[in-house]
């Protein structure tokens, strides 16, 4: 089974114990994180939700916060001796997804 989940303006295609980046949430480390479904299924049903499956939910846990390796920016403008060097590391959160947990109330 797997479970298409949205966080941080994103969607990701998750299965139980898969662990991946998303952006910063503010959890500690080692705490529960509960994420909206917009869609969940197998190979032969799929459900999406309108714009969520209201009862279905996917549970993960933080493994760490952290920030990714540095980009360099380098900005100028031509002919105008105006140049500028910056650096920036987007910070991230990685998590493993536990459980998916379908829409019961299709299966009563």
């Amino acid at each position: 089974m797997y479970a298409v989940i949205e966080t941080g303006g994103k969607q990701y295609k998750v299965q139980k114990d898969d662990v991946i980046y998303v952006e910063k949430i503010g959890e500690e480390q080692d705490s529960q994180v509960e994420f909206k479904v917009v869609a969940y299924g197998d190979d032969q049903n799929i459900s999406f939700g309108n714009p969520y499956v209201e009862s279905a939910k996917v549970l993960g846990k933080v493994i760490k916060n952290g920030k990714k390796k540095k980009i360099t920016v380098f900005t100028y403008k031509p002919k105008k001796s105006c140049k500028r060097k910056m650096g920036h590391r987007q910070p991230y959160t990685k998590i493993q997804i536990q459980e998916i947990i379908p829409d019961v109330s299709k299966y009563v």
